[in-house]
């Protein structure tokens, strides 16, 4: 009977966690502005730094997720039993009709059907729009966290990766049925992020299950994730080089919808099998020993709850404000760059064929950095006991090498180069919010790393409005900019920025080093023995 129960809620921590990614594979639309914003820079005649100011506000709303937070944690009762109704559900529905209100809007004042918004209107739609992924990202993040505690990291990587990964999709989603239709493109960026949380969002719960059985999910979630990024990564290369036609085009992305619908054969897979060896779990094991004999250390459960601080209190540490500082370096520059791309490549002579696939392949390498990020930080946390601030040392110090290589306009250096930014920008959303719950607590944790991410669209602005775009209108001649000149100065800006935040990150390493080795490594060790 203990092990039918325990199947059975096997399946309802599957079925929540398959709808959470499924909603998550829509949420991303703001990673493909640069598909929208040239007809959105010409029917309401923009010049390239009113562009950026709408952008940076599409940033903010996407970013200043505290209202989230505090939705989820109002709505979602601290008892996981009477969760079954809880707050997830509210948040997604709450974020769906802002999705709907700010994408209509903005379509209906492109097409003419409204008349032609002031820019502080244009600016409110779409930071309305944006807003909706940080109530999509809340629900689906905390929840995965809840129901993940153990492996938080693998679970935050997971649901971040779709969200980047999701700007791929609706990229080939676009090229497939609206191909050189931008306008038709923001009709549909009002439906379909909108009609798929309300259809999945009532099977987005909080359960518990046993860590064995966590494990061999995240695990099959993993490949699945991995799979469909190779996929997607191929399909945006062979039709560069090939350009499809519409049947293959139709092709490719039914393909692409059965490797989305995949995860549903991995219950029954997981349920036909009796045993699990897993190698991580035997090295936490091992290690759980090692600090037994190296730390004297009192292991009671009082020793192991975790803090749980509220926003005051958390914003009163100085762990918050260094990663905030860090944030705004590493979220804010990789910002600009998306941004960005499109106006980039278009002054290097791009194609907007190649601007889109560079677009499409920025969504890949940014879910690379989501989900390897999570899934590496975790692995090495266990073994070999290193705290997760390093990982984001290492990431932001490649980051900013990535920035250097753009600004140096060699042949193939915006690919190159927008591979580093991108793996590297997409690690530090599966980071942040990891590190932000190790450190201050799960309880509050969605309004704790929402507010963090506030960081993002502040350096958003800075970057994009009073360094790229402040500097390309002052290269420009007449209407436009072509040549190296246009954005050199700018990313070289950003890649002394972005070290800067690495040196922040780094001292939030040393600063939490023992931290880590006392209390978060130790609370994981303790859970996973019970």
């Amino acid at each position: 009977m203990e092990r039918l129960n325990l199947k059975h809620k096997l399946g309802d921590k599957w079925i929540s966690t398959l709808a959470s990614i499924w909603i998550q594979c829509t949420s991303g639309s703001l990673y493909t502005f640069s598909i929208y914003s040239p007809i959105l820079k010409s029917t309401q005649r923009y010049d390239q730094s009113t562009l950026d100011t709408v952008s940076v506000f599409k940033d903010i709303g996407a970013n200043c997720g505290v209202l989230s937070g505090l939705l989820y944690t109002f709505a979602t009762p601290s008892n996981r039993r009477n969760a079954y109704f809880g707050g997830p559900c509210l948040v997604l529905a709450a974020g769906a009709i802002q999705c709907f209100l700010g994408y209509f809007l903005i379509w209906a004042s492109v097409v003419g059907l409204i008349p032609r918004p002031p820019v502080v209107g244009m600016c409110f739609f779409v930071l309305l729009a944006a807003h909706a992924q940080t109530f999509f990202n809340t629900a689906n993040v905390v929840t995965a966290v809840r129901n993940f505690p153990d492996y938080s990291g693998t679970a935050v990587g997971i649901m971040k990766g779709f969200v980047g990964l999701s700007g791929a999709i609706l990229i080939q989603f676009y090229e497939t049925i609206f191909h050189n239709k931008p306008t038709s493109y923001l009709l549909i960026l009002a439906l379909l992020p909108t009609i798929n949380p309300l259809l999945l969002m009532w099977f987005v719960r909080i359960y518990d299950t046993k860590e064995q059985e966590e494990k061999k999910l995240l695990n099959a979630i993993s490949c699945v994730a991995l799979l469909l990024a190779a996929y997607l990564m191929a399909v945006i290369i062979v039709d560069h080089l090939f350009t499809f036609q519409l049947l293959v085009r139709i092709a490719t992305f039914v393909v692409l919808l059965l490797l989305l619908s995949s995860p549903l054969c991995i219950v029954p897979s997981l349920r036909a099998r009796e045993k699990d060896s897993s190698v991580i779990h035997q090295s936490l094991i091992s290690e759980g020993q090692r600090f037994d004999q190296e730390m004297e250390v009192h292991d009671t459960r009082d020793s192991l709850e975790e803090d749980n601080l509220n926003l005051l209190q958390a914003m009163g540490s100085v762990h918050f404000w260094i990663l905030f500082f860090a944030m705004a370096c590493g979220m804010g520059s990789g910002l600009a760059t998306v941004n960005n791309l499109g106006q980039i490549g278009e002054s290097l002579g791009y194609s907007n064929f190649e601007t889109n696939t560079l677009v499409s392949l920025w969504s890949i390498w940014n879910f690379l950095g989501r989900f390897g990020a999570g899934y590496v930080s975790d692995h090495f946390l266990y073994v070999k006991g290193w705290a997760r601030p390093l990982f984001m040392v290492l990431t932001l110090s490649s980051m900013s090498i990535g920035h250097a290589v753009i600004a140096s306009g060699m042949p193939g250096a915006l690919y190159a180069g927008s591979i580093l930014v991108g793996v590297c920008y997409g690690s530090q959303w599966s980071l942040m919010p990891t590190i932000a719950s190790e450190i201050f607590g799960v309880k509050h944790m969605g309004t704790i790393f929402n507010a963090i991410t506030i960081a993002s669209p502040v350096g958003s602005y800075i970057f994009s409005v009073r360094v790229v775009g402040f500097i390309y209108d002052k290269e420009a001649w007449g209407s436009g900019c072509s040549g190296t000149h246009c954005f050199m100065l700018s990313f070289l800006i950003m890649a002394s920025a972005t070290l800067l935040g690495s040196l922040a990150a780094l001292a939030l390493f040393f600063h939490t080093k023992n931290f880590y080795n006392q209390v978060v490594l130790r609370r994981l060790l303790h859970s996973l023995r019970e």
